[in-house]
Formats: structure tokens, sequence, C-alpha cells
């Protein structure tokens, strides 16, 4: 019993340090529009959405349920060294895309290391698949598409509106205070769910919760406090990229884009659909981009987030489960993903002080070249300064 609970708590550790990369991960969601169009300075826009994604952990559980009693069949014998493989998985993920400065799906990072921890340690009836499809795979097509779709209609309509005149300008930005913040608002209610999902799950496979139980208070306010302590590191890198790099973005289309975003994270949290937060804010960019008056997007950008898109989950799963054939070995596996995962971990931060990227110069071009990145799309200029 002894092990049974030390390993318990490696795993909600590990699950809460997912949901601190999470955070600093999708910091760019929220507030990368309006640090690029200077609605907001850098650091007062992650506060913001740091006190928001917190705010936010406490509106719903019902995307928590869909992890914890929907894609795993918790009668299937799940248990906490599968738990662990997954969430290693997603970190590693997570760490190496921040690293290149592209907004991939963390979210997809999660299901796809739990989808392949799971198939690996239980067996494929562990998985429902069909939940899979009806609630991470349609919408992570669907909601990018419909997002940016409607900032597209909704850039078009402001620039009609207001022909364009700077003297709006100021007024697109006061908006763009509100429309960011409902946006850090509902990645609480949707991407601190997830972890929250994952410690539920890993206590009912342990029996110190009932099948179907939702998440304790407790376990709200730990992923909650995470989510929001990695927000607040801001994730720079990832900023830069969806503020500069996908389109040169006014404060008309910042407005829009955040308000068609935040409209689509909204609704799909109220269905219980566990969507990517980044492909919907990273659509309604590029929608917003489309839509204004030049109709331009960085295409080399473009092709590398979506085709990041389209290997996140499998390379998720195929990492969680190598990881959890390993940790299924016994404690000596254990501590070897474990190892992989610190040493992963602290290699990528290590790369990233090669060339940092902060609040102080976040803004200056895009996106980071680093080793192993194609170049970037403009020369880069680095400031010495310490960031997430």
């Amino acid at each position: 019993m002894e092990h049974i609970t030390f390993l318990v708590a490696v795993v909600i550790i590990t699950a809460l340090a997912f949901d601190f990369t999470n955070g600093f991960h999708d910091t760019a969601n929220a507030m990368a529009t309006s640090i690029a169009t200077g609605a907001l300075r850098p650091k007062v826009a992650v506060a913001i959405a740091a006190v928001l994604n917190f705010a936010g952990a406490f509106l719903s559980v019902k995307v928590a349920t869909t992890i914890s009693g929907g894609i795993v069949n918790e009668k299937a014998g799940i248990h906490p060294q599968v738990i662990f493989a997954a969430l290693a998985g997603a970190i590693l993920w997570n760490l190496l895309t921040w690293l290149k400065g592209l907004p991939s799906s963390s979210s997809h990072a999660l299901y796809g290391g739990l989808i392949g921890a799971t198939v690996v340690g239980v067996g494929m009836n562990g998985v429902n698949f069909s939940v899979v499809v009806s609630k991470i795979l349609i919408p992570a097509v669907a909601a990018p598409l419909v997002a940016g779709a409607a900032a597209w209609g909704a850039t078009k309509l402001a620039y009609r509106i207001t022909r364009g005149g700077d003297s709006t300008t100021k007024g697109f930005k006061r908006g763009q205070i509100f429309s960011s913040s409902l946006i850090s608002l509902a990645h609480g209610t949707n991407d601190a769910q997830k972890t929250m999902g994952i410690i539920t799950l890993t206590l009912v496979s342990v029996g110190a919760l009932p099948k179907g139980a939702l998440p304790p208070t407790w376990v709200i306010v730990s992923a909650g406090g995470a989510i929001a302590l990695g927000t607040y590191m801001g994730g720079w890198r990832i900023i830069r990229s969806m503020g500069k790099g996908l389109a040169d973005i006014k404060a008309p289309q910042g407005f829009a884009s955040e308000t068609a975003a935040a409209t689509a994270i909204l609704t799909s949290t109220h269905m219980g659909y566990g969507l990517s937060t980044t492909q919907v804010c990273s659509g309604s960019i590029m929608g917003a981009g489309l839509g204004g008056p030049k109709g331009k997007l960085h295409w080399a950008l473009v092709r590398r987030m979506v085709y990041t898109w389209g290997l996140t989950l499998p390379a998720a799963a195929i990492v969680s489960g190598a990881a959890a054939y390993v940790a299924g070995r016994g404690d000596w596996g254990v501590a070897v993903v474990g190892t992989v995962l610190v040493l992963g971990a602290g290699s990528m931060w290590l790369l990233s002080r090669r060339q940092p990227v902060s609040a102080d110069n976040v803004n200056d071009a895009t996106p980071v070249e680093l080793p192993g990145a194609p170049a970037p799309l403009t020369p880069t200029t680095t400031t010495a300064a310490v960031a997430a």
C-alpha cells in the first residue's frame, strides 16, 4: 500500500507538471494578438491570463469527465504506471514544440499519450474509440475551421463598418482587453479540466474514488493553480509565433479572432468536447489574417504548424506507449521513465537558453531559429533575458 501511495503521489505531481507546461504553452492562445497589437503590455497580459485561467477552472467539470470516464474505460484495469507513462510522453512533446516555437496542441499531446499508454498497458479495450472520434477527432477538424471562418467574417465586417480608419484602433484595442480575457477564462474551463480528469482517473484506478466520480475540490484547486502559474511564466516563444508569425495582425483583426475563438471554446466546453484551444485560436488568427486588408498569411509557419498538429496525437501516443512498456516492467521501469523525463525536459530547457525569448523581445521578429529547425521567416533579434 505504501508503494501504491507513493506512486499515486508521483503521478499527481507529474500531472500538475503537465498542467504547468500546458499553461505556458497555451498563454499565446489568449494573449498573443493583444500583445502583438499593443493592446496589453506583455507582463500585464500574462498576469490577467493567469488569474482568469484559475477562475475558469471552477466553472465546469464536463471536460474532466470526458477524460476520467470517457476516453479511457475505467473498468479495463487502468493503473498508475499507465497514467504516468501517458503524462511523460505528453510533457516531452509539449516541451519540444515549445522549444521550436510551434503552437501545437497540449490537449492532443495528452490525449495521444493517454491512448498510446493505455493500449500498451491495458489493451485496445481500455480506450473508448467512439468517444475519441466524437469528442476529440471531429472537434479537432471542425473547431479551427469554424473559428477561422467566423474570424474571417468578423474581420471583414469590422473593416467594412469602420472603413479601416485609424481613429478606431484605440476602440478595438480596448475591446481586445475584454476578448482576450474571455479566452483566458474559456481556456481555464477547458484545459485545466484535462489535468483534473487525469488526477481523478488516477484516484479511481487505485480505489481512492468510486468509478464515475467527479473531481474533488482539492483536485480542482491544484489543477487551476498549476495552469495559472504556468500561464504567468509566459510562453514567449509561442506568443511570438502566434502574434507575429502567422499574420500581420492589427487591432480589428485581433478583436475579431479573439471573439470568435472564445465563442468556440466556451461552446465546446459546454458540450463536453475536449478540443484543442491552440488549434481554435490559431485557426481564428489565420481567418482574421485572411480577412484583413492585405489578406495574407505567413504560409511557411502555417505549414509547419499544421504538420505539427497532425503529428501531435500519434507522436505522443508512440512515445507514451514505449514509456508504458518500460514502466510496466516494475519499479525500475518507472524509475527509467522518470529519469528520461527529467533529462529530456532539462535538455530542452538548456537548449532554449541559447536564444532566449522574453517579454522584452517577444515582438521583435518571428520565429526563433533553433538547432535543427527550419530557417526563420525573418532575422530575429534576441535579448539576454530570462524567459519561459
